[in-house]
C-alpha cells in the first residue's frame, strides 16, 4: 500500500536562485506498507532540477499501479521522475533498515558507527565587512568549511569578498565558492586565477550547465572545479567520462534516491572525483535521508546538509541537528524520525 500526503513548508526567508525566488517547498510525504516493511519517504520536486509537482504526483500514482501489478523493485526501476523515485526509494530503504534493526546509513552500505558528518555553512553575497563578520562567527560556532555565494556583482567584488573572509578566518578554514553558472569562460579563468591565490578549495558551477568540455578546460588552474546544476542536465557517468569535474555535488532528490546517491559517490571515488552530498532545501524526511546517505560514504568531506535552519516550518522534530560544524547522524532504526509525520 502507498499512502501520500501533500505538504507545504515555508522558508525562513526567500531564497534567490538562478531559476527564481523560492519562499516555500511543496511535496508529498510517502508511506509504503507491505507484509515485510513499513517506511516513510519524501518527494519534494523542484522545477529546473526535477519534474514538476504535478508530474511528481502522476509518477507516484503510476508507481503504485506498477507495484500492485508487479512489485516495488520493478516500480522503482520504471520510475523516471527523480523526486517521485526518491520518495519511494527512501520509504523502501527506511522500511528495510527498520526490519534489519539498524540505522539507514548501515542499510545503505555504511560500516561501523558514524555519529556525525561534517557540514559547511553557506553565506550569501553580502558586502565584504559584513561577510567577514558572519564568517568569523561561523568559525566560532565550529564550522571548518565555509561556502560563499559569488558571481553576482562582478569579479572584483567577488575577489574582495573572498579576501575579506580569508583574512577574517585565517588559513586553516576551507573556503568554497559557488558561482551558480554566472560566468563566461573568460570570466571564469580570470576569477579562478585570482581566487587560487586565496586558497579557495573549489569553485562550484562556474559556467552554465550545457557544455561539459568547457568545464573540463577550467581544471588544473589551482582551484578545483565542482559541478552541481550540471547534474540536472547530465548523467553522473557522462560527467565522469568527460573529465569535467574534480568535485560533484550530489543531491539525492535530483538523483532519484539515497541508493543512487551512494552508488554515484562510489563511482566518483573510483574515478578520483570528490563526492559532496547536498539537498534541494528539503523537509526533514528527505533531509535526514541525505544525512544517512552521506554517513554511508567513508571519509566524506564537509557536506551541504545544514539546511534545516532555512525552514520556518517543518514536518517533524529534526533528529539531525547541527552542532560544532557537524550534523548528527541518527542511530535509531531506519531514518530515526521518532514521531512519524504520516
Amino acid at each position: 500500500m502507498l499512502e501520500t500526503q501533500p505538504f507545504t513548508v515555508q522558508l525562513d526567508s526567500p531564497l534567490e536562485t538562478a531559476r527564481g525566488t523560492i519562499d516555500a517547498r511543496e511535496g508529498f510525504l510517502i508511506r509504503v506498507q507491505t507484509d515485510e516493511l513499513d517506511g516513510i519517504g519524501e518527494a519534494t520536486p523542484l522545477v529546473g532540477w526535477t519534474e514538476s509537482y504535478e508530474e511528481c504526483q502522476d509518477a507516484l500514482i503510476r508507481g503504485e499501479e506498477i507495484a500492485k501489478e508487479l512489485d516495488w523493485g520493478i516500480a522503482l526501476a520504471k520510475l523516471e521522475a527523480p523526486a517521485a523515485r526518491h520518495g519511494l526509494s527512501l520509504a523502501l530503504a527506511d522500511g528495510r533498515a527498520k526490519e534489519e534493526s539498524q540505522p539507514l546509513y548501515r542499510s545503505l552500505g555504511g560500516s561501523g558507527s558514524v555519529e556525525q558528518v561534517p557540514v559547511n555553512v553557506t553565506l550569501g553575497a553580502n558586502e565584504p565587512a559584513a561577510l567577514a563578520q558572519r564568517a568569523a562567527q561561523s568559525v566560532e560556532q565550529g564550522y571548518r568549511s565555509i561556502k560563499l555565494k559569488i558571481g553576482t556583482n562582478g569579479i572584483e567584488e567577488d575577489v574582495e569578498r573572498v579576501r575579506a573572509v580569508r583574512n577574517a578566518v585565517g588559513d586553516e578554514i576551507e573556503l568554497r565558492a559557488d558561482a551558480n553558472g554566472a560566468w563566461t569562460r573568460e570570466q571564469a579563468i580570470q576569477a579562478i586565477d585570482r581566487l587560487a591565490a586565496l586558497d579557495v578549495s573549489y569553485i562550484e558551477q562556474p559556467l552554465p550547465t550545457a557544455d561539459l568540455s568547457e568545464h573540463a578546460g577550467l581544471r588544473g588552474r589551482g582551484v578545483d572545479i565542482a559541478l552541481d546544476e550540471s547534474l540536472a542536465a547530465h548523467d553522473v557517468v557522462d560527467i565522469i567520462e568527460s573529465d569535467a569535474a574534480d568535485v560533484l555535488i550530489l543531491k539525492p532528490m535530483v538523483l532519484g534516491g539515497p541508493d543512487r546517491t551512494v552508488a554515484a559517490a562510489k563511482r566518483c571515488r573510483e574515478a578520483g572525483i570528490v563526492p559532496v552530498i547536498s539537498t534541494t532545501i528539503d523537509a526533514v524526511v528527505a533531509r535526514v535521508g541525505a544525512v544517512h546517505a552521506a554517513a554511508a560514504i567513508p571519509d566524506i568531506r564537509p557536506c551541504g546538509l545544514a539546511t534545516g535552519g532555512r525552514l520556518a516550518t517543518d514536518l517533524a522534530r529534526d533528529p539531525a541537528p547541527v552542532q560544532d560544524g557537524q550534523i548528527r547522524v541518527p542511530q535509531e532504526d531506519g531514518l530515526g524520525i521518532v514521531d512519524s509525520p504520516i
